[in-house]
């Protein structure tokens, strides 16, 4: 007899119901101010794609910090496949300290030991609970750190450097939609993830660029948007301002709203801040005047940015 593959609504429905009236909301870790419609939490698989030079790696790691510095009980493993550790810490002190990320990389602290200090303390705060892959790219080997570190939310920088290590010699779109699939089963027993991905150059009448970046702007597999809970872009502002405007467009969301963020990107110090904090649907954005570009330095115990700043000796 063939074995039956279906459950009767009305055998879950007494469960579900009392479930739905007296249950615990899901569990969601905090990325930060202003990004409370971006939902990360156990069993979620969110991604994040944009163009070179966009931003994805610094606002992947400027979430994951501000999850860490929220909740003093999640724990988080990184796997970035293009920067050291030292590295990715480089920035989120330059970001934490609101100083230059190039005068941390190159040791030029004077008149700003203060704000180093400050950021120094409050990534010490979190660095028992951060952890980084340094094994190859293969996700059986993620896999294994991150039940070694005990972590509960990964971040895997970016998807298509990544390999299943299966042994089977695959073509790139089936490792792909293995590796999605793979995101999904971790994702399923309990762990939260943040893919960030390359996008694809769209055809227009000038040649390819990245303008235009949609849920099928994810280089390499459809499966990448079709596995993911959400799916976000972040694109560069065509408007011919200085401000370093960015708008991150979530393209799909499995469980909820579509909203448009129009954000600017200080890349000096490897910041995001969100400009308009409202919600919405795609597109509905509105366009700010000049924003703080250091949000965490007044928590910190330090002084906000200004433009003079670069006159302090240090150079």
């Amino acid at each position: 007899m063939t074995a039956e593959h279906y459950t009767p609504a009305a055998g879950l429905f007494d469960a579900w119901a009392d479930d739905v009236l007296h249950g615990k909301p899901p569990e969601l870790w905090t990325p930060g101010a202003g990004f409370h419609s971006v939902e990360l939490g156990p069993g979620l698989v969110v991604l994040v794609g944009g163009a070179p030079g966009a931003g994805k790696t610094a606002l992947a790691m400027q979430w994951t910090v501000d999850a860490l510095r929220a909740d003093e009980s999640l724990r988080v493993l990184v796997s970035n496949v293009e920067m050291a550790p030292r590295t990715l810490l480089d920035r989120q002190l330059a970001r934490l300290a609101g100083v230059d990320a190039s005068w941390i990389r190159k040791r030029m602290l004077a008149g700003q030991e203060y704000r180093v200090r400050a950021g120094l303390d409050e990534l010490r705060r979190v660095s028992e609970r951060l952890a980084f892959h340094t094994g190859p790219p293969v996700l059986a080997d993620v896999a294994r750190s991150v039940d070694a570190f005990g972590a509960r939310f990964l971040v895997a920088d970016y998807v298509q450097r990544f390999t299943i290590g299966n042994g089977d010699a695959l073509d790139r779109r089936a490792e792909l939609d293995g590796i999605m699939g793979h995101f999904r089963r971790f994702a399923d027993a309990g762990l939260g993830v943040l893919a960030v991905s390359a996008v694809a150059r769209q055809k227009g009448r000038t040649g390819s660029n990245y303008a235009g970046l949609g849920l099928a702007s994810f280089r390499g597999s459809s499966e990448l948007e079709y596995g993911a809970d959400s799916c976000w872009t972040l694109s560069k502002d065509d408007a011919p301002d200085q401000w370093g405007a960015v708008n991150l467009t979530c393209q799909k969301n499995r469980h909820g709203e579509t909203p448009s963020l129009l954000l600017t990107f200080d890349a000096a110090r490897q910041t995001f801040t969100v400009a308009n904090t409202g919600g919405g649907t795609a597109g509905a954005v509105t366009v700010p005047g000049r924003v703080s570009a250091v949000p965490d330095a007044f928590d910190l115990g330090g002084t906000p940015y200004n433009e003079a700043d670069g006159e302090d000796g240090l150079f």
